[in-house]
């Protein structure tokens, strides 16, 4: 399953790379994410919930603004 987070307060490289590392710390979780676009696509190898993702995102300092 893929999902596209959208994300609010990335600034530069360190920040998307802060992002992706705290969603690539998640057990099943394998992220990418755009600067330009503002979002990060997540790609799941296992049932995590959405709640999970955004709590890695905001805890790394941004904001979740969608999940789909």
């Amino acid at each position: 399953m893929t999902k596209k987070i959208v994300i609010e307060g990335m600034m530069c490289g360190h920040c998307s790379g802060a992002v992706e590392k705290a969603l690539n710390a998640i057990d099943g979780v394998s992220a990418t994410v755009d600067l330009a676009a503002k979002t990060a696509t997540v790609t799941l190898s296992a049932n995590v919930s959405d709640e999970t993702l955004t709590k890695a995102v905001t805890d790394a300092g941004y904001t979740v603004v969608s999940i789909a």
